[in-house]
Protein backbone atom coordinates (compact mmCIF):
# COMPACT_ATOMS: atom_id res chain seq x y z
CA UNK A 1 0.00 0.00 0.00
CA UNK A 2 1.17 3.57 -0.89
CA UNK A 3 2.22 5.45 2.46
CA UNK A 4 4.51 8.65 3.19
CA UNK A 5 5.09 11.00 0.51
CA UNK A 6 4.69 9.12 -2.31
CA UNK A 7 0.91 8.97 -1.53
CA UNK A 8 0.36 12.79 -1.15
CA UNK A 9 2.66 13.23 -4.49
CA UNK A 10 0.09 10.84 -6.40
CA UNK A 11 -2.60 12.54 -4.24
CA UNK A 12 -1.53 16.27 -5.56
CA UNK A 13 -1.36 15.12 -9.05
CA UNK A 14 -4.74 13.57 -9.10
CA UNK A 15 -6.23 16.55 -7.79
CA UNK A 16 -4.14 18.89 -10.68
CA UNK A 17 -5.15 16.80 -13.29
CA UNK A 18 -8.44 17.09 -12.62
CA UNK A 19 -8.63 19.89 -12.07
CA UNK A 20 -7.04 20.59 -15.29
CA UNK A 21 -9.15 18.54 -17.20
CA UNK A 22 -12.04 20.13 -15.91
CA UNK A 23 -10.68 23.75 -16.98
CA UNK A 24 -10.32 22.20 -20.47
CA UNK A 25 -13.81 20.41 -20.37
CA UNK A 26 -15.77 23.98 -19.16
CA UNK A 27 -13.98 25.94 -22.13
CA UNK A 28 -14.44 22.87 -24.70
CA UNK A 29 -17.98 22.60 -24.01
CA UNK A 30 -18.49 26.59 -24.44
CA UNK A 31 -17.13 26.16 -27.70
CA UNK A 32 -19.67 23.39 -28.65
CA UNK A 33 -22.35 25.66 -27.33
CA UNK A 34 -21.37 28.35 -29.46
CA UNK A 35 -21.04 25.98 -32.60
CA UNK A 36 -24.70 24.90 -31.74
CA UNK A 37 -26.93 25.82 -34.86
CA UNK A 38 -29.53 28.45 -33.51
CA UNK A 39 -33.46 28.33 -34.85
CA UNK A 40 -31.67 29.48 -38.59
CA UNK A 41 -29.81 26.74 -39.06
CA UNK A 42 -26.11 28.78 -37.92
CA UNK A 43 -24.34 28.89 -35.18
CA UNK A 44 -22.80 32.08 -33.68
CA UNK A 45 -19.45 31.75 -34.98
CA UNK A 46 -21.15 30.40 -38.29
CA UNK A 47 -22.78 33.83 -38.46
CA UNK A 48 -19.13 35.25 -37.07
CA UNK A 49 -17.45 34.15 -40.12
CA UNK A 50 -19.73 35.10 -42.53
CA UNK A 51 -19.98 38.62 -41.26
CA UNK A 52 -16.23 38.90 -41.02
CA UNK A 53 -15.92 37.46 -44.99
CA UNK A 54 -18.72 39.72 -46.15
CA UNK A 55 -16.84 43.05 -45.04
CA UNK A 56 -13.17 41.70 -45.85
CA UNK A 57 -12.89 44.56 -48.89
CA UNK A 58 -13.83 46.93 -46.70
CA UNK A 59 -11.33 47.18 -43.84
CA UNK A 60 -8.73 50.13 -44.35
CA UNK A 61 -5.57 49.29 -42.78
CA UNK A 62 -5.91 51.78 -40.68
CA UNK A 63 -8.87 50.49 -39.00
CA UNK A 64 -7.37 46.88 -38.91
CA UNK A 65 -4.46 48.49 -36.70
CA UNK A 66 -7.21 50.54 -34.03
CA UNK A 67 -8.89 47.34 -33.78
CA UNK A 68 -5.83 45.22 -33.22
CA UNK A 69 -4.75 48.06 -30.36
CA UNK A 70 -8.20 47.50 -28.91
CA UNK A 71 -8.02 43.64 -28.74
CA UNK A 72 -4.44 44.60 -27.52
CA UNK A 73 -5.30 44.35 -23.62
CA UNK A 74 -7.05 40.68 -24.25
CA UNK A 75 -4.58 37.85 -22.83
CA UNK A 76 -2.30 36.30 -26.11
CA UNK A 77 -4.29 33.03 -25.58
CA UNK A 78 -7.83 34.52 -26.22
CA UNK A 79 -6.82 37.44 -28.37
CA UNK A 80 -7.92 35.24 -31.92
CA UNK A 81 -11.07 34.62 -30.49
CA UNK A 82 -12.12 37.76 -29.28
CA UNK A 83 -10.54 39.47 -32.67
CA UNK A 84 -13.03 36.88 -34.20
CA UNK A 85 -16.05 37.77 -32.55
CA UNK A 86 -15.68 41.61 -32.41
CA UNK A 87 -14.61 41.44 -35.95
CA UNK A 88 -17.77 39.67 -36.26
CA UNK A 89 -19.85 42.31 -34.71
CA UNK A 90 -18.48 45.14 -36.63
CA UNK A 91 -18.83 43.29 -40.17
CA UNK A 92 -22.89 42.95 -38.81
CA UNK A 93 -22.95 46.67 -38.17
CA UNK A 94 -21.92 47.40 -41.21
CA UNK A 95 -23.38 45.43 -42.93
CA UNK A 96 -26.81 46.52 -41.24
CA UNK A 97 -25.99 50.14 -41.93
CA UNK A 98 -24.42 49.25 -45.97
CA UNK A 99 -21.82 51.36 -44.84
CA UNK A 100 -19.13 52.12 -48.18
CA UNK A 101 -16.18 51.05 -45.89
CA UNK A 102 -15.80 50.31 -42.20
CA UNK A 103 -14.98 53.82 -39.87
CA UNK A 104 -13.17 53.86 -36.91
CA UNK A 105 -17.24 54.85 -35.43
CA UNK A 106 -18.29 51.42 -36.34
CA UNK A 107 -15.13 50.04 -34.77
CA UNK A 108 -16.03 51.57 -31.43
CA UNK A 109 -19.53 50.67 -31.41
CA UNK A 110 -19.13 47.05 -32.59
CA UNK A 111 -16.46 47.17 -30.08
CA UNK A 112 -18.47 48.01 -27.37
CA UNK A 113 -21.35 45.81 -28.49
CA UNK A 114 -19.24 42.39 -28.33
CA UNK A 115 -17.04 43.20 -25.22
CA UNK A 116 -18.77 41.80 -21.84
CA UNK A 117 -20.31 44.21 -19.23
CA UNK A 118 -17.86 43.07 -17.27
CA UNK A 119 -15.03 44.45 -19.33
CA UNK A 120 -16.43 47.47 -20.12
CA UNK A 121 -13.75 49.18 -17.42
CA UNK A 122 -10.98 48.06 -19.47
CA UNK A 123 -12.52 49.27 -22.37
CA UNK A 124 -13.35 52.68 -21.20
CA UNK A 125 -9.79 53.13 -20.20
CA UNK A 126 -8.22 51.76 -23.39
CA UNK A 127 -10.77 54.31 -25.20
CA UNK A 128 -9.66 57.17 -23.15
CA UNK A 129 -5.89 56.41 -23.82
CA UNK A 130 -6.96 56.61 -27.83
CA UNK A 131 -8.52 60.03 -27.00
CA UNK A 132 -11.88 58.78 -27.74
CA UNK A 133 -15.39 60.50 -26.56
CA UNK A 134 -16.72 58.41 -24.30
CA UNK A 135 -20.13 60.82 -24.68
CA UNK A 136 -21.07 60.10 -27.37
CA UNK A 137 -20.85 55.90 -26.92
CA UNK A 138 -22.30 55.74 -23.41
CA UNK A 139 -25.78 54.87 -24.30
CA UNK A 140 -23.52 51.18 -25.56
CA UNK A 141 -22.35 51.17 -22.38
CA UNK A 142 -25.65 50.90 -20.54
Amino acid sequence: MLDGWFLWFILFWVVVLVSMMSIGGFFMFRKFLKRMPKNDGKSDMDWEEYYVGMTKKLWPQQQKELLEDLVSPVPELFRDVARQKIAGKIGELAIKEKAPMITEDIVIRGYIMATPKRDHKFLRKKLLERKVNLHTYENLFN
